[in-house]
Formats: structure tokens, sequence, C-alpha cells
């Protein structure tokens, strides 16, 4: 064979732009991934795989009151006619339709292991069987009365819906989601009787109502599994305003008393697509990690019901506390994403909001009955017309015989002597032997009447805009009283009742539910004068001056505490400082800088650290001698480069931070004089230079104290003996602030401070 032989012939020979072939076919690529694949239909909330599902299942006859038919008939019968696909994709979107924990109304009623909220797979579509509900059903009603559009299917020899008729809101009753190309789609599923009173609102009261508005009526997602919705009223109206948001979605709990004070917290549901065993793994995880140090254990002790059992790990644990832990820690909680993409009228991908979703139902509902109603017209007309052809063969029955037995062209010559039309003549020539007896003229009057009426109705309808919104209303309160939220003895509806509750989320302290998360030990804080810190566990930790210190550093400070204390450092430039004790370095070594764990400022050092107590207040005071009550909540920095308290220049610098502990105040100046005066003469603040505590000539302050008026003034010498003075022994030293004092009494330390 020849070179020659090998090539395509030259026509076929052309040269091609690959940038613009690649981007024609990755464009049409992505097209029929959102037409025909990810996104829903706004009017039937379908995708064309579901779509195909329910319209091969109508056209087997699985009716609700029918008998079940292997899925692996249904699964052959749409991949055969409708949907050119594997065969478990098709069975994966089947079952899912199936699934009371997947879908709020399922649309196909199944027999056999569907699978299960564990994450569990379905049995073989061989071993499971399946008809429709009565959902289903409502998708198709007046499939078969030109409702809606049909198109060929792949192959041309056959015909498929184009959307169904949908008698049912099932985008936002059902929910969809899928990824597209560039694109996706999330809806969460709906009560249907919430839905319906929210359409009911459009039609009757505001067509232009606000995504507030609607929310009297939907209060947010219903999800087949329940669980709690904490979000925000603003938060859920602001997402169905714009079609785009989330809802926070937690687990319902409660408490079981065992006895003795000794509790078990039990979960009943768990937020909407979590499998069950995979939650329990993680909660196992993390316990086994020591990272939920409030929880002992937990079971999964469910049968047909979820039942998960956390069991505290002791009585005194608090179960608000322990269950926002598990929330922050597992999807116990989790956010169900809001981006209502869906294709408006099937083919133009858009965002909507919940009012444009639901007046795209009712648009679509309009539809359905405007074609339904003319088709219903076309048949009476038909119908009107056959019945006038009868009732002359009646009046002359034995006429019409002589006709059809003796003449040649029968038809022709009943039209032309009765003036009959073509259908007319043609409905008698077809008309059974047996069927004459039923041939009486009052019963064909009768249907007669009866059809001209109907057809009077229909006519009305069609020309009224209003007695079309009018039919569709009392098609959406029917649609209501079958989905009821309760029933009518007040009980809750098997299929309709709320089962997602709408609550706010426990007012938990967040520190507390911080607290939680560590492990609760004994530490000692050490502190160098050259700013090395460490945390050896434990209380009787061997503290000296100057081992376990680099070179040239010793012992500035230690600190008892736990590691589940937060503690608060002050430094010279007067910021302060959050350090958390579970993450100071251990006691291995001479620990490590705290300017690696914080920001200070160069040229700064550190004044004090002491433990943080909500609500105390500190009196804070520079070395010049200015000052100002301040709280320690106000002290608490949320970030490495810490917090201003007091606004000190150079060359002052911030020196004391005293705890307030009474109702008078003894400051001393390295000058040596002592001052007494009101603790109400000080103002708190939150941050500033404060006011002058003493008056003096050269120095600064040296040291303050608070105490009470009727405990007396205490110091401490170098020998360790505690003096008192009671508060008439202070008159020489009482004064107003800012004035200077006098000497301090007999026996005060020589080194101006109130410990010696």
């Amino acid at each position: 064979m020849s070179e020659s032989d090998t090539l395509p012939p030259a026509d076929d020979q052309r040269v091609v732009d690959l940038k613009q072939a690649i981007e024609e076919r990755y464009l049409s690529y992505a097209l029929s991934t959102i037409t025909q694949r990810a996104l829903p239909d706004a009017r039937d909330g379908l995708k064309p795989v579901h779509r195909r599902i329910i319209h091969a299942m109508r056209l087997l006859k699985l009716d609700p009151g029918q008998g079940y038919k292997k899925s692996a008939r249904i699964v052959g019968d749409v991949i055969g006619k409708f949907h050119p696909h594997g065969d478990q994709s098709i069975y994966d979107a089947l079952v899912r339709l199936a699934q009371d924990f997947a879908l709020r109304y399922p649309l196909v009623d199944g027999q056999g292991n569907f699978g299960n909220i564990d994450g569990d797979n379905a049995a073989a579509m061989r071993y499971t069987e399946s008809r429709m509900t009565d959902v289903a059903m409502r998708l198709l009603e007046g499939i078969t009365e030109n409702a809606i559009d049909f198109k060929p299917t792949y192959d041309g020899e056959d015909e498929e819906p184009v959307v169904l008729p949908s008698n049912f809101p099932n985008l936002l009753a059902n929910g969809s989601t899928g990824i597209a190309v560039g694109m996706a789609t999330s809806v969460p599923p709906h009560n249907v009787a919430e839905l319906c009173d929210a359409a009911l609102h459009l039609i009757n009261v505001n067509p232009d109502a606000s995504a507030q508005d609607l929310t009297h009526y939907v209060k947010g997602p219903d999800f087949p599994t329940g669980g709690i919705l904490v979000e925000s009223a603003s938060s859920i109206a602001n997402s169905y305003a714009t079609g785009r948001g989330s809802f926070r979605l937690r687990a319902k709990w409660n408490v079981e008393e065992t006895g003795r004070g000794v509790y078990l917290i039990v979960v009943t549901e768990i937020p909407y697509g979590i499998q069950k065993s995979r939650l329990v793994e993680k909660i196992a995880e993390l316990l086994l990690a020591k990272k939920l140090p409030l929880l002992k254990d937990v079971r999964d002790e469910s049968s047909d019901d979820i039942r998960l059992v956390l069991e505290p790990r002791a009585r005194t644990v608090d179960a608000v506390i322990l269950m926002e832990q598990l929330f922050k820690t597992t999807d116990l909680e989790t956010r169900f994403p809001l981006n209502l993409n869906v294709l408006d009228r099937g083919t133009v991908p858009k965002v909507m909001s919940l009012a444009q979703a639901l007046k795209a139902w009712l648009e679509h509902r309009k539809e359905v009955l405007v074609r339904r109603s003319q088709h219903r017209l076309e048949q009476i007309a038909h119908r009107l017309e056959v019945l006038g052809g009868y009732i002359i063969a009646y009046l002359n029955l034995d006429e019409v015989i002589r006709i059809i037995r003796e003449e040649d062209d029968a038809k022709a010559s009943l039209m032309s002597t009765f003036e009959l039309t073509d259908v007319q003549a043609e409905a008698i020539l077809n008309m059974r032997l047996r069927s004459l007896r039923k041939l009486e003229e009052i019963e064909l009057r009768k249907e007669h009447a009866a059809l001209t009426d109907e057809q009077g109705h229909l006519e009305i309808l069609l020309a009224s805009d209003k007695r079309q919104w009018g039919a569709i209303s009392k098609e959406i309160e029917a649609l209501k009283k079958a989905y009821p939220l309760t029933n009518p003895d007040g009980s809750p509806h098997a299929l309709g009742a709320r089962r997602t509750i709408l609550m706010d989320a426990p007012n938990a302290d967040l520190s507390e539910v911080t607290e939680a998360f560590i492990e609760r030990e004994p530490i000692t804080v050490i502190l160098s004068e050259k700013g090395w810190i460490r945390a050896p566990r434990g209380h009787a930790v061997e503290v000296n001056d100057e081992k376990g210190f680099k070179s040239g550093d010793r012992l500035k400070l230690a600190l008892k505490c736990e590691t589940t204390d937060k503690l608060l450092m002050l430094t010279t430039g007067g910021k302060v400082y959050t350090l958390s004790g579970d993450k100071l370095p251990g006691g291995r070594g001479q620990g490590e800088p705290v300017r690696i764990i914080v920001d200070i400022e160069e040229g700064q050092d550190i004044v004090d650290i002491f433990i943080y107590r909500p609500g105390q207040k500190r009196i804070i005071a520079s070395a010049a001698g200015y000052g100002f009550i301040v709280s320690e909540d106000d002290m608490v920095a949320n970030t490495r480069k810490g917090k201003q308290v007091l606004n000190v220049g150079t060359p002052d610098e911030a020196a004391l931070l005293v705890p307030v502990n009474g109702d008078r105040v003894a400051v001393i100046g390295q000058n040596r004089k002592l001052l007494v005066f009101p603790l109400t003469q000080l103002a708190a603040m939150g941050r500033g230079k404060g006011v002058r505590l003493q008056k003096y000539k050269d120095g600064g302050i040296s040291d303050l104290k608070t105490f009470y008026a009727a405990d007396g003034l205490t110091w401490t010498d170098s020998s360790g003996r505690t003096y008192t003075k009671p508060m008439e022994e202070l008159t020489d030293w009482l004064g107003d602030r800012a004035t200077a004092g006098r000497q301090p009494p007999n026996g005060f330390p020589r080194n101006n401070r109130f410990v010696g």
C-alpha cells in the first residue's frame, strides 16, 4: 500500500484554530453539564435523571396503589428509553429519591434495603423494589392533558417530558444540590405547609412581598433528619432575599438522669447530610486524643431511631458547656449552604430569592392550568360534536340503519341526508351494535347539557386572570390539607409536621467553653529578669533565685496557677498582654523568651504577671505617680500586640498594677512620704494617663496598696513581722489625692514597700 492510500482525501484536510476549537467544545460541555446534569429546573425542582426516572415509573404504571416492580426493571427502562448513562448512577439517583433521611418528601416508595443514615449502601437493584409515592403522582398530575411539552429522546424513537406539571413545590420542599461547571447549587428542604402559606400570600395579599414578609410563613429550612436551627431571623431573611447564605444546624439532645446526680446526654437527631457512624468515629478519635476533657465515653445505641449516648467525665460537668464543646469540634453542628442557583424556565441559570423561586413555580402552575383547560375545552368540543350526531341518529335510527345497510357510501349518504360533519358520521359508523341500547335521548341531552355548562365555566376561567389565580389558590389549599402541620386531633402529622426546630443558641460563656478544651492541671509560672518564661507542672516545684536560669539571669517572679487560667502581663510601656496557661512552654530547660509568645515593643520590660479574674479591679500607676482604676476585663488582649491601658511618655513608664481590695489608698514615694486618701477620689477608666496620686519634688512612686478603713493599714517588714495601724493612728497621713504626705510611721520597711 502506498503512502498516498493512507492519507485522507485532500478535500477533508482543513486548518483549525486550536484555541477556538477548544473554547467551543468546552462551552458545549459546560452548557450540557449545567442544563442536563447538575442544576434543577425551578419549575419542578428536578434534574433530568430524576425526571426520567419518574416518567419511566409512570409508563410502568407504578402508582402508589399498584404493586412494586424490581428496581432493575425501572433502571433498565430509564437507560433504554431516556437516559443512556451508567446503570449504577441511575440506581443511585433512584435510591436517593426513596430515602426518607435524604429527601424531606420521598418520591419513591422503596421495598427492601435502600441504605441508612450510617452511610451503608443500598442493596443491589435486583433485590429492591419500587413504586411512586403520592408526591410523585402530584408532580405528574395532568401530564396526559397537554399540560407540558414533550421532546424527542436521545435516539428519536420516543418522547420525554421537558418538565413535569408539578402540583407540588418540589424545588423548595425537597431541595437540591449539584456542582456544574463554574457554578453550583445548594437548596435546603422546606416544609410544604409553610411554602403553601407563603405562596397563598403572594397570590392573595402581596405579589411583591419581601423576604422579611415571607419569613413569617417560611420560618427556615425543614430537614428530614430534624435537628435545631440556631440561625438568627435577620440572617435567614437576608439569605432568602439574596438567594445566598447558610444555615447553622445543631443536633437535638436532652439530659437523662440516672440517679445520685449522675446524668447522660442523649442525642436524638443529628444534622442533615451527616453520616452517623462517621460522626461517632470522629467523637471517639477526639476522645482518644484527649481533646474532649469533659467527655468520658460515647456509645451508639440507635435502632430505628437515633440514640447517641454521651457520658460526661463527672457529675459536676455542665451539660451545656460539654455540648458547646462538641458543637465546636464535631459535626454535631454544621452549616448548610444556600445557593438558590437554578434553571429559570429550564434554560438560563439564575440565583433566585425565595420569592422568585415561589413565583417561578406559581407561574408554571398557571401555565399548566391554562393548557389543561384548553385541552379539556378541545375534548368537550369534540364530544359535543359527537353527541350532536348521536342525538340525530337516535331520532332517525331506522333511516340510519337503512343507509348503513343499503348505501354503497354510507358515510357520504349520512352526511348529506342529516347534514352531519365528518366527525359525527365517523362516530355513528364506528358505534357498536351493543351501544344502540344506550342511545336514549334523555341521557344524551343530559351529558350534552353538563358538558356545555363545563365548557362555559372553562371559557370564563381562561378569560379571567383573577379566576385562574383563584383556581391555583384552591389547588394550593388542597395541597396544604394533604400535608398539614398537625392532624385534626392536634397531633403532629406523620409527613407534614415540621421536623427542624427553630431555637436560639444557649448563652454559654465563651471563656468557659474555651476552658473546657483544656485539661486542668496545676502549673508554676517562672519568669526570669531577662524575660524567659516556663511553666513546669505542679505547685510543689522548687523555685531557686539562680538555679535553672541562664548565666547572668535570675528569678523575677513565680506564680502558682492552672493550665485553664489566663495570665495578664504589664510592661513598662503601659501595655497589657494576655497569656494562656496551657500554651506556656513546659518546665524543661530555661523555657522560652516571652517576646516569642507576644510582641513586646523594643526597650520595654515586664512589670508584673498575675492571674486574670473576671470582674476584679486594679489600680494602675506610672513611675511619675499618675494612675486610675481599671477593670481586669478591660485589660484582656485578643492579639499578640497586647492592649494599651496606661498612656505614658518618655521618661515615664508603668510601674504598678495593684488589686483593689478596700476603700482607702495608701501610696508611698521614693522620697519616703506616705499618703492615705479615699478610693473614691480615683476615677475608673479603660485607658488613659490617669490622675496624680501623690505629689513629688523629686523621684516618683515606690509602692501602693488598698485597704479597708475598718481593718487599718498593714505592712510586713523584711523579717516577716506584720504591723497594723488602725485609722485612728493614721490621722497624720490622711489627706487628699495629689498631696505630698509625710514620713511613714516607725517600723515601716526601709525599702519603701508594704511587703518588705
